[in-house]
């Protein structure tokens, strides 16, 4: 875990948030108002889960 994966590993964790955060707010949107505790909460898992995804291995990163 070089310092170039986890920067490889940081930036696909940041996006995967963002990615989420984009999906939830749509989907909270469409049912009642947007629940932001739930788009947060959401998001960091899925942040949380593609770091340790990462760890079985990233193309960008030899």
């Amino acid at each position: 875990m070089t310092k170039a994966w986890w920067k490889a590993a940081g930036i696909r964790a940041l996006k995967t948030f963002a990615q989420t955060a984009l999906a939830t707010i749509g989907t909270t949107a469409v049912l009642s108002n947007i629940n932001w505790v739930t788009v947060v909460s959401a998001s960091a898992l899925a942040a949380v889960l593609s770091v340790l995804t990462s760890i079985a291995g990233l193309p960008e990163v030899k």
